[in-house]
């Protein structure tokens, strides 16, 4: 790898950055459990795909755009 490219410099710096961090490590790994549960438990349980559930195969623009019509 080109160590004069930006690319580089960027990617030294992070890997810099995390290697020596102490506690940030623990706080970036709350962090990632608390997307991980958000986007993935949370939709799973609480967010069905609606469109899917109702409308017929081939026709989920036509679904939404009558369900977006009858609420207007």
């Amino acid at each position: 790898m080109n160590k004069k490219g930006f690319l580089y410099k960027v990617f030294d710096l992070y890997y810099d950055g995390f290697r020596s961090m102490t506690i940030g490590k623990t706080l970036w790994l709350v962090i990632l459990v608390k997307l991980f549960i958000m986007f993935f438990i949370l939709k799973l349980f609480f967010f069905p795909n609606f469109i899917k559930q109702n409308a017929k195969k081939g026709n989920e623009a036509k679904f939404v755009e009558t369900e977006m019509l009858k609420r207007n």
